[in-house]
C-alpha cells in the first residue's frame, strides 16, 4: 500500500537535523510522496532545498500562511515570483486564521484573494488553512466565482455541511489528519458523509500527532494510523483508503 501526505512541514525546526531521517521513515511506512506546505519567505529556502534533496518524494507548495500576514503582505507575495520556476504543485498554505490573528482579518482576506488569483493564473490548486473564519472565507470565494479554482481544505475539522457548501465552488477536497483519531472528535461523525473520493490524507507534521502518539512530534510516517481510523469509520479496507486517497492526491496536485 502506498500513501500520500498532502500537508507536512518537514523544514520546521522540530525536525532540525532529522529531516532526511524523517523522510526515510515515511517512505519505509509506505508514505512515498509528501507535499511540503509553504508559510512565507523566512523558511522557504530551507523548505525548497529539502524538496530538492528528495525529488519525486517531496513536492513544494508556494504561499503565505495567513498567520504570517502583516502590513507588508504584498511584498511577501511578490517575493514568491522567483520560486515559480521551481514548479510548486499548489499555492498554499493560504487562507484565514482568526483564532490567533483576528486583528489582521482584513489584511488576510486581501492576501487570500490575491493568492487565489495567482492560483488561477498559474492553473494550480490551492491548499487552504481555515480557522474560525468560515463565513469570511465564503465571502472571498463568492468574489472569486468563475475563476475555476480547485483545491482542498487542509486539517479539515468542520462539518459535512461546510464540505457540501464548498462543492458549489468547483472541485474541492478535504484533508483529514490526526484529529480524526482523537477521542470525541466530531469530524469522525461528519467524515461519514464525505465521499472517500473527496478525502486526502495529511499529517500537518510536526503538529497533531494521531492517537496513540498524541502529544508527540508528528511525522509523515504516521499516515497509516490515520488511514486505518478512516477505514474503520468508513467500513472499508485499509487498501481501499490507500488506493482512493492516493488517486485523489495525484488528481488534484498532478504528482
Amino acid at each position: 500500500m502506498l500513501f500520500v501526505d498532502t500537508h507536512t512541514h518537514l523544514a520546521d525546526e522540530a525536525f532540525a537535523g532529522e529531516e532526511d531521517a524523517a523522510v526515510g521513515r515515511a517512505v519505509a511506512a509506505g508514505v512515498t510522496r509528501m507535499l511540503q506546505a509553504d508559510t512565507g519567505s523566512a523558511d522557504r529556502e530551507a523548505s525548497y532545498a529539502l524538496c530538492s534533496r528528495h525529488p519525486g518524494v517531496l513536492f513544494p507548495m508556494l504561499g503565505l500562511y495567513p498567520g504570517n500576514v502583516e502590513e507588508n503582505w504584498r511584498d511577501e507575495v511578490d517575493a514568491m515570483t522567483p520560486w515559480l520556476e521551481r514548479k510548486p504543485v499548489a499555492i498554499g498554505e493560504i487562507g484565514l486564521e482568526y483564532h490567533y490573528r483576528p486583528e489582521t482579518a482584513e489584511l488576510q482576506k486581501a492576501a487570500l484573494k490575491v493568492q487565489l488569483e495567482l492560483a488561477r493564473d498559474l492553473d494550480l490548486p490551492v491548499n487552504i488553512h481555515l480557522r474560525e473564519a468560515t463565513e469570511d472565507f465564503f465571502s472571498v470565494m463568492d468574489e472569486c466565482r468563475g475563476m475555476g479554482l480547485r483545491g482542498n481544505l487542509h486539517a479539515f475539522s468542520a462539518s459535512a455541511e461546510v464540505f457540501e457548501r464548498m462543492q458549489r465552488y468547483g472541485e474541492w477536497y478535504v484533508g483529514i489528519g490526526g484529529v480524526l483519531t482523537f477521542k470525541k472528535a466530531h469530524i469522525a461523525e461528519d467524515v461519514k458523509r464525505i465521499p472517500l473520493e473527496r478525502i486526502l490524507l495529511e499529517t500537518d507534521a510536526p503538529y497533531l500527532a494521531p492517537t496513540p502518539l498524541r502529544g508527540t512530534r508528528n511525522e509523515s510516517a504516521n499516515i497509516p494510523l490515520i488511514a486505518a481510523r478512516l477505514a474503520e469509520i468508513k467500513g472499508v479496507s485499509l487498501e481501499e483508503v490507500a488506493s482512493v486517497t492516493t488517486r485523489n492526491a495525484e488528481t488534484l496536485f498532478a504528482i
